[in-house]
Parts: C-alpha cells; sequence; structure tokens
C-alpha cells in the first residue's frame, strides 16, 4: 500500500514537471515569434530633414513641399517637429498659423506640444498667448489638460510676475477638474516668496495640511530659504524640525540654506558646526555646503582659511569640483593676489579639473585689475589655448594696460585676437589713451588700433 501512494506521488510530480517545462517552452517560443515579427521604427523622413533647415521660412516651405508635391500626409509627431522648430526661432506669427492648420484639420495632437508652446511663449513675454494656450487646448484642439499643464501655466504666471493670476488659476483648479498636488502648491508659495510677501506663503502651507497634501523637501527649502535669507535662523530651525516631525528627510539643500542663514548673521562656526550635523543626522554633506562656508570666508576676506578649508576638503576625500575652484579663484582676485590664484588654476588642473570660461575671465580681470597685465596676457594664452575667450572689456583694459606699460607686441597680440572675432577697442578707450601723455605709442601700435575703431 505505501509502495503504491509512493508510486502515485511520483508519477504527479513528474506531471507537474512536464507541465512546467511545457509552460517554458511555450513561453519561450511565442517571445522569439514576438521578437521576430519586431521592427526597429524607421525614422520619419520629414523630421530628419526638418532638423537640418536653418530658418523657419526654409521649414515651412519643406512642410508644404511634403504636402502638395510628395503627397505625404502630414501627423501629430510632423505637426509638432514644425511648431517646436518655428518656437525655437520664436516665429509665433507662423505658430499661429500651424496652429489654425491643425484646428481646421481636427489633428489629434499631444499635451506635450501645448506644454513646449506655453513654456516658448513665457520665454518671450508672451504670457497671454501661454495663458490663451491653456484655456483653449481641450475646446479647440480636443487635447485633454492634466495636471502638468495647470502646474506649467501656473509656474508660467509666477516667473513672469502674474501671481495674482496665478492665484485664480490655482483657486479655480477643482472646478476645472484638477486635483493640486505638492508641485502646484510649491509653485505657488514661491510666488508669494518672490513678491516678499511670507504671510500668503504660509496660507498656502497651511492650505496644503488641511488638503493634507504631503509637503516635500522643495517646499521646505523654499520657506527655509526664505527666512535664512532674511536672517531668521531660528525660525528656519523650527521648520527643520517639523520635517523631522513629519519624516521629511532634509537634503543637503536644506542644510546649506541654513547654513547661509548663519553666515548671513555672522555665524561662521554655527554654520560649519551644522554642516558636521547634518552627517550625524544622516544627510552626507556635499559640495555646495563647503561652498556656503568658502563664500563666506572670502566675502571677509578670511582667504587663508580658505585655502585650508580646501586642504580639509581633500582631507575627507571630497574632490572639489569647478565650482569651488572658481569661488576660491574669485576672491583671491578680489584680494588683489591674482599670482596666488593663478597656482590654484595650476593645481585644479593636476587635480583633474578643467577650469572653465568663468574661471580664466576671472583671473584674467584679476590680473588687470592690479596692474599686472604681463601676467593677463600670460592668462590670455592659456585661454585661447583652451578654446575659452573674455569679455569684450576685458580685451580693452588689457590692450589698454599693455600700450601704457609699453608692452607694444603684446598689445598687437591681443588686438589681432579681437580682429579675429570682429571686436573693435572702445572708443572711449582709444581716447583716453590718445590723451593720456605717458601712452608710449609708436607707429605700428597707433596704426593697429586705428584699424581697430575704424
Amino acid at each position: 500500500m505505501n509502495h503504491l501512494r509512493r508510486r502515485t506521488t511520483l508519477t504527479q510530480t513528474q506531471s507537474i514537471q512536464h507541465i512546467i517545462i511545457f509552460i517554458n517552452q511555450y513561453h519561450t517560443n511565442n517571445n522569439n515569434n514576438n521578437n521576430v515579427h519586431k521592427r526597429p521604427r524607421r525614422p520619419i523622413q520629414f523630421i530628419t530633414n526638418l532638423k537640418q533647415t536653418q530658418n523657419p521660412d526654409e521649414a515651412l516651405s519643406l512642410f508644404n513641399h511634403y504636402q502638395h508635391e510628395l503627397g505625404y500626409k502630414h501627423d501629430y509627431p510632423s505637426y509638432a517637429s514644425l511648431i517646436y522648430t518655428l518656437l525655437r526661432n520664436r516665429a509665433f506669427e507662423s505658430v499661429e498659423n500651424v496652429l489654425s492648420y491643425i484646428q481646421q484639420r481636427n489633428i489629434k495632437c499631444g499635451e506635450t506640444m501645448f506644454i513646449a508652446l506655453m513654456q516658448h511663449y513665457a520665454k518671450a513675454n508672451l504670457v497671454d498667448n501661454a495663458v490663451k494656450v491653456f484655456d483653449t487646448m481641450h475646446r479647440l484642439y480636443n487635447c485633454e489638460r492634466t495636471l502638468q499643464s495647470l502646474n506649467v501655466i501656473i509656474n508660467v504666471l509666477v516667473d513672469n510676475g502674474s501671481v495674482y493670476e496665478a492665484k485664480k488659476i490655482f483657486n479655480d483648479a477643482y472646478k476645472m477638474g484638477f486635483r493640486r498636488n505638492a508641485v502646484t502648491f510649491n509653485v505657488m508659495i514661491k510666488g508669494w516668496l518672490k513678491r516678499d510677501d511670507f504671510d500668503e506663503a504660509t496660507k498656502v502651507f497651511e492650505e496644503m495640511l488641511e488638503k493634507r497634501v504631503q509637503p516635500s523637501v522643495v517646499t521646505y527649502n523654499s520657506l527655509i530659504g526664505y527666512l535664512c535669507r532674511k536672517g531668521e535662523v531660528n525660525k528656519g530651525l523650527e521648520l527643520l524640525e517639523d520635517m523631522r516631525v513629519k519624516r521629511k528627510f532634509p537634503n543637503a539643500v536644506t542644510y546649506a540654506l541654513l547654513m547661509e542663514g548663519y553666515c548671513f548673521n555672522g555665524e561662521y562656526d554655527e554654520a560649519k558646526k551644522l554642516m558636521f550635523d547634518m552627517a550625524y543626522r544622516g544627510c552626507k554633506p556635499k559640495l555646495m555646503n563647503f561652498g556656503v562656508l568658502m563664500s563666506d570666508l572670502g566675502k571677509r576676506g578670511k582667504i587663508d582659511e580658505a585655502k585650508s578649508l580646501l586642504a580639509e576638503m581633500k582631507k575627507r576625500r571630497f574632490k572639489p569640483d569647478v565650482v569651488t575652484y572658481n569661488i576660491f579663484i574669485n576672491y583671491m582676485c578680489k584680494e588683489g593676489r591674482p599670482s596666488d590664484a593663478y597656482k590654484v588654476l595650476i593645481e585644479m588642473q593636476i587635480n583633474g579639473r578643467e577650469p572653465n570660461a568663468a574661471t580664466y575671465r576671472t583671473l584674467l580681470d584679476g590680473f588687470c585689475q592690479v596692474g599686472d597685465f604681463e601676467g593677463g596676457l600670460k592668462v590670455l594664452n592659456v585661454m585661447l589655448t583652451s578654446r575659452h575667450s573674455p569679455r569684450p572689456q576685458t580685451f580693452d583694459c588689457l590692450v589698454m594696460g599693455l600700450l601704457k606699460s609699453g608692452k607694444i607686441d603684446g598689445a598687437c597680440f591681443v588686438m589681432e585676437e579681437m580682429s579675429k572675432r570682429k571686436l573693435t577697442l572702445d572708443l572711449n578707450a582709444w581716447e583716453a589713451l590718445i590723451n593720456d601723455n605717458g601712452c608710449g605709442l609708436n607707429e605700428s601700435g597707433s596704426q593697429m588700433v586705428t584699424e581697430l575703431i575704424s
């Protein structure tokens, strides 16, 4: 009997194994069949050609060529690509014409295109046009508005200083069928804080809590940042504690804002202490936190302490980035120490950090400010080799300085570089040189400058 039971169990086990094998083989074959039928999506030729157009007229001409001469039936991707091209070139009148055509042909377009329209109109200060797009996209173009569209239009109004218009849309959101989220509230809080109206921002925050919309770290950072810029660090710390109670974990930005508040109040030691406290509380400091301390030391002229902080960063295995180095170089130059700043430039290159345009411009201006135009010329050479270019005013300053100090060859080199970039010497600068009896110009130098101002 036991032998029979054991044999039956074995048979059932084998059957189950056969079923599993069959299922696996079925799925494998099915997947292989699906892969056979999948073809790579072919690029749309019109869109490929559109990307190569240089101006709006050329883009419209290509669109019409495909439609009327090649018989191509344009759909949403074509219209969206054309509109993006026109928007980038700020051809807004042509955009309106294309939109009318879309409406007449009842072409179904996606929300992404209308969001891009709102954002580009806003950049061109055509806020009314952006609002019109939001108001009509669902009625005239049969495009459903989601919460993303609502948040974009509120942000557009806030960024353009129309916070009361933003408030109206914000308050009418429920009637329009939207359920506001943390982003919606955050944008309104940002708007009131930009207007320096903390009371209104607080009302929005309280409404957020009433509606049971969870504040995000961005919400708290906005409020903490405002308070710290006003020097009210204690109130900022209260919000930090509120974050912890609500189990919203502060990030490096939160602590950087509080550190800035301490530095604003002249409490550098408290700011530095807070940076160590954040690590203790499980938030690892980032370069921006060191940057706050570096900036404060630089503003107060404590360059040697800033240098020690740079060394401390390396000791803690933080690799300073170009922004950190730029802060240090900037304040060294402001203290009249461009030669020391140049050594920092060499150090950052040795450490694998590539200087950017801001690095070179700051350093070059620093040499010009202390009248070391030969040092400035040295920086200019390195800068040009790295394919960066100074500001036109810096070129003028360098030319004048080299000419006044009798470095005619150096001045001619700089003027040749200006000429390559189609820059001309500022007329007022040239007049100042002519009126300066000590300019020491020779005939070739005068001729070069005359050509540059002609």
